[in-house]
């Protein structure tokens, strides 16, 4: 019989390869830059941070920087906050700041924070969000975020019932993630801000020890 050579037909792999490419492109998201990075004390609780949570990072020089990482919520929380400090943010600032991380900025400077690009965040010297008893908007961020969390949980189970589906509630978590060199006296001014909210649970973000062997 005469002798033929083998072939091996790429095209297949070639096509998978490229569907998957197409598949991470399409459902990858931008990694937004925080705007600090603090280096939390070790323990070994193994514990995850909930989806569903409003963080609290204090630095190592004791500022506060807020996040929530709803992205429909944040939209809502800061359309309250606006109004409360009487600040307006058009559609456009409003999907900006969905999108965006934690921020340490007062109210009166947010406006111009959002529509900076994220290198030019990054050089700012943030001041953290105020905390002090004249002008706790920290409280304020804390407090419209549970609300606006509470109204969206609300809306999706009335949306669930009326398709007879089954809607599995998960509450609005708290955290607080500081630094390892923070002064405690910086992170029990965060936990009185939570009490003075009525919010006495929260998670404090640790890194996970190394076993040793």
């Amino acid at each position: 019989m005469p002798k033929s050579n083998p072939q091996l037909d790429m095209t297949p792999m070639v096509d998978l390869a490229f569907l998957l490419v197409t598949f991470f492109m399409l459902t990858a998201s931008v990694r937004v830059s925080e705007p600090v990075i603090v280096d939390t004390p070790s323990s070994t609780s193994e514990k995850l941070l909930p989806d569903n949570c409003i963080l609290i990072t204090v630095d190592k020089n004791g500022r506060a920087f807020y996040n929530i990482n709803n992205g429909e919520v944040r939209m809502k929380t800061l359309e309250q906050m606006g109004k409360q400090y009487k600040v307006e943010f058009t559609d456009k600032e409003k999907k900006r700041f969905a999108g965006m991380t934690s921020f340490g900025v007062p109210m009166a400077q947010l406006k111009q924070y959002i529509n900076m690009e994220d290198p030019e965040r990054l050089k700012v010297k943030s001041s953290g969000v105020p905390l002090d008893s004249l002008h706790n908007e920290l409280g304020d961020w804390i407090q419209f975020g549970r609300i606006e969390a509470a109204r969206q949980a609300k809306a999706q189970k009335d949306k669930a019932d009326k398709a007879g589906r089954t809607f599995k509630y998960e509450p609005m978590r708290f955290a607080i993630k500081a630094d390892g060199q923070a002064n405690y006296i910086a992170v029990k001014q965060i936990i009185k801000v939570f009490t003075d909210k009525d919010i006495y649970r929260f998670n404090l973000i640790t890194n996970l020890e190394q076993e040793q062997k």
